[in-house]
């Protein structure tokens, strides 16, 4: 029996055991109070009277009605500006060393979130929650004994004198307890690597060294990696290289349209852990096997959150929030409706709008899904389509034609005076057009009762292109965006979609 992996199983058991507080709201004000008396004397807490807010008898309603919603223009107008500067206590008490570069998929490709000691902290102490969760999908001792494989950015950071700048996995990585570090890979040396064709070599040129038995990035380098090991090394799975490999925790992008492919490279199914890590920190995690991955949100790990119904009356056409947008506190949410998430963090994100929407799938457990991203969805008439909608009818078809689908985008166009969805489908194999177009649009309108509706009126069209899926890499290689925290943007707007078209113009020739 593995000696090492028997003393991480008995550490799990152990701390697994500790009881948890249940009443998730007493958790959440706790959390506020903490963040709000630890930022009282920053600029922004003096600002908006923090001192006296933590003594309030209900400091959550006051928070609400003092501060405003942020998304990241108006924080970064506003306060972040003077933190990028060098300047001290402005959101968060002391200087803030390390800024976190968003991954692209938003309209603003270079945005900086701060990232603190604070708030790193709590990035650990989630990945400790994480592991003790895998107690639940039984492994034996012998797995405990292999090891993580994290498929990451660059722990060499950007440095301009002020601040360290970089990926969050790459800043996080670089930080992460010496004891945790030695049952991590890559080595050092790798996990510096820049340029993502220079790491991903030398991750295919020392797997056989290895003994992965857990790995973590987002699925589509994941696939990458899979495929080119096993081409290197001419075998016909993963597992003839990695035998232990069992889990892949994954995140940044839904991993229903992965898992098929993921899994034809294996030699038997690997169990597919779901990770809510964003630039902005780390909120939730897959603590139990279940059908619809919902990942428990950590309510008791220095972030307060809160909840926007997504929805006309709290969001214009474009996805931005409305002055007058109303937010719910963790006992005023429902299950199966869609909510835009607010954040208040320890690296001085206050009422910070992060972009996506969650869904609840169990309200006692805590647990959520992500269905999409307020500025990602479509909604050129009042179809109202997620990007959860686009999921769950992609996985349909594609089984159904027995096809693999790794990638896709949509963009909303005018078209005969009314409007259309222009579908892009990455597949490898021959298709028949009218049959994939057939079957994706039936599926969206028994998803979607909007969007059946709007099929009869203003949605006059959908237009399907299949094309190969190397074409989707191969933008994001057009715009440097290659590496393992790159992911493409399923619904294409404003700049993103120019790039787009002007791409596939010069691609075609």
């Amino acid at each position: 029996m593995p000696i090492l992996g028997s003393i991480i199983k008995s550490a799990i058991d152990i701390r697994s055991r500790i009881p948890t507080r249940k009443n998730v709201y007493k958790q959440q004000v706790k959390q506020l109070k903490k963040l709000i008396t630890k930022a009282q004397f920053t600029s922004f807490g003096k600002h908006f009277g923090f001192s006296d807010m933590a003594l309030q008898e209900d400091p959550i309603k006051t928070f609400q009605a003092t501060v405003p919603i942020y998304d990241y223009q108006s924080i970064f107008e506003a306060w972040w500006y003077r933190a990028l500067k060098g300047e001290r206590d402005v959101c968060w008490p002391g200087k803030i060393n390390y800024f976190a570069l968003s991954s692209g998929t938003s309209e603003s490709s270079s945005k900086h979130i701060p990232i603190t000691r604070d708030l790193i902290k709590t990035i650990h102490r989630g990945t400790l929650k994480q592991i003790v969760a895998t107690k639940h999908f039984h492994f034996s001792n012998e797995v405990y004994e292999s090891e993580i494989l994290f498929v990451g950015g660059s722990t060499n950071l950007n440095y301009n004198g002020t601040y360290f700048s970089g990926d969050l996995s790459g800043i996080t990585t670089g930080t992460q307890p010496r004891w945790f570090q030695n049952f991590t890979l890559p080595g050092p040396d790798i996990k510096a690597l820049k340029d993502w064709e220079s790491k991903l070599q030398e991750l295919i040129e020392n797997a056989k060294q290895w003994d992965v038995g857990f790995i973590c990035g987002v699925p589509a380098w994941i696939q990458i990696l899979f495929e080119r090991i096993i081409k290197h090394y001419n075998v016909k799975t993963i597992h003839d290289v990695w035998p232990n490999l069992v889990m892949y925790v994954h995140g940044g992008v839904a991993i229903h349209p992965y898992k098929k492919s993921i899994n034809a490279l294996c030699a038997k199914p690997l169990i597919f852990m779901d990770t809510y890590m964003a630039s902005e920190g780390f909120f939730a995690y897959q603590e139990r096997p279940n059908d619809v991955q919902g990942m428990k949100l950590m309510t008791d790990n220095k972030t307060f959150f809160e909840f926007i119904p997504f929805n006309d009356d709290n969001f214009d056409a474009d996805g931005n929030v409305k002055p007058n947008a109303k937010s719910l506190n963790i006992t005023e949410v429902e299950t199966d409706k869609d909510y835009a998430l607010l954040i208040s963090t320890s690296a001085g994100s206050w009422r910070y709008l992060i972009g996506d929407t969650v869904r609840f799938t169990d309200l006692k457990r805590c647990e959520i899904i992500i269905s999409g991203r307020t500025k990602h969805f479509l909604s050129l008439c009042g179809e109202h389509l997620s990007v959860d909608n686009m999921n769950q009818a992609i996985k349909l078809v594609a089984d159904e034609l027995n096809i693999v689908i790794n990638e896709y985008c949509v963009i909303g166009k005018p078209y005969q005076g009314l409007f259309a969805h222009h579908w892009y489908i990455g597949t490898d194999k021959p298709i028949d057009e009218g049959a994939l177009k057939e079957k994706l649009d039936n599926h969206l309108k028994v998803l979607n009762d909007d969007y059946a509706v709007e099929r009869k009126h203003a949605l006059k069209e959908v237009i399907v292109t299949p094309i190969p899926n190397s074409t989707f890499i191969d933008f994001l290689a057009s715009k440097n965006k290659l590496g393992g925290q790159s992911k493409f943007p399923r619904v294409l707007k404003g700049r993103h979609l120019n790039d787009w078209v002007a791409f596939l113009e010069t691609y075609k020739k």
